[in-house]
């Protein structure tokens, strides 16, 4: 596929909004892959990432094994991600702390036009793909209900499985690969290996990450080669569960310590607008829904198609 300059500045822009995603805990930078039309290609691209690969590089050299792996659209759109996430993490972790109901109401709006947009892809609704999603939606919608563990593991095989199992989620649209940490007890603990640069800990979390997206993404790939209408509907399904975890008005249940000695939600359950205080908030949460939820079909309007 012959693509110019511009292509890869907007797969880098692509993924400036994945790496915005995958900073709130509750959206996946997954659903943004897809909503823009790259993520069939992302998963074909690193599944290429294998044993193969080094035999190319070995064989016929750096240039055919970069061609083979479509290495400059994994580069444009990891260089987005990064840079969205060292630039914007700041500004959403002081949204999420001083306008969590702002923040997620855009993030709702945007969420639950994907969900339109991902279904229309869609090809045969029958008796299977409506089970498919019905499954996936309840699982969701089971996980984002789950307790977070309060007690803490901070083991080298655990800090690696967590790895692994949380950037599966992160490639898959719905569910927030950052929530699963929290689930699994995990996020302090690596949050603290960041902040204290413990390389070792670092290392394992990330090895787990990599052999944990190399080995999805291959049965992701597997799943949309050969059974994609079902897929699709189990993505969809994914999300529509998910919408409970960015609810924007939640009700808190529990509490925890943050590593800053700062108390925050523990376990929060979704209430009605109308419970929360008269929140005088709600017009322009509302407004911001709509923002979000125009944005996704502008996106699919401008969508290059060879993007």
């Amino acid at each position: 596929m012959s693509r110019s300059l511009k292509d890869y500045v907007i797969i880098g822009l692509k993924g400036m909004a994945m790496g915005a995603a995958d900073v709130v805990p509750g959206v996946s930078g997954g659903t943004i892959a897809f909503i823009s039309g790259i993520y069939e290609e992302l998963l074909g691209s690193i599944s290429k990432i294998n044993f193969g690969l080094f035999k190319t590089l070995k064989n016929e050299g750096f240039t055919a094994a970069w061609k083979q792996v479509n290495g400059t659209f994994l580069l444009s759109l990891f260089i987005g991600i990064f840079i969205s996430i060292i630039s914007l993490a700041k500004t959403i972790k002081w949204l999420l702390e001083n306008e969590p109901v702002l923040l997620w109401s855009f993030f709702f709006g945007l969420v639950l036009a994907s969900i339109i947009y991902i279904a229309k892809q869609i090809k045969k609704w029958n008796v299977v793909a409506v089970l498919a999603l019905l499954a996936a939606a309840f699982l969701a919608y089971y996980v984002t209900t789950l307790n977070p563990l309060v007690s803490e593991n901070s083991s080298l095989l655990f800090m690696f499985l967590a790895g692994a199992i949380a950037i599966c989620a992160m490639i898959l649209p719905g569910i927030s690969g950052a929530f699963i940490l929290v689930l699994l007890g995990a996020y302090k603990p690596i949050l603290s290996a960041v902040n204290d640069k413990d390389l070792k800990t670092i290392a394992v979390v990330g090895l787990g990450a990599i052999v944990g997206l190399l080995s999805f993404s291959k049965v992701l790939k597997w799943m949309f080669v050969n059974y994609k209408n079902i897929t699709l509907a189990m993505l969809t399904g994914f999300i529509i569960g998910s919408l409970n975890k960015i609810w924007p008005w939640k009700e808190t249940l529990t509490w925890r310590t943050n590593s800053h000695g700062i108390e925050v939600p523990l376990k929060e359950q979704s209430i009605s607008p109308y419970n929360f205080d008269a929140d005088p908030q709600l017009l322009m949460a509302v407004v911001l829904a709509l923002i979000g939820f125009a944005l996704i079909l502008l996106m699919e309007k401008l969508a290059v198609k060879k993007v």
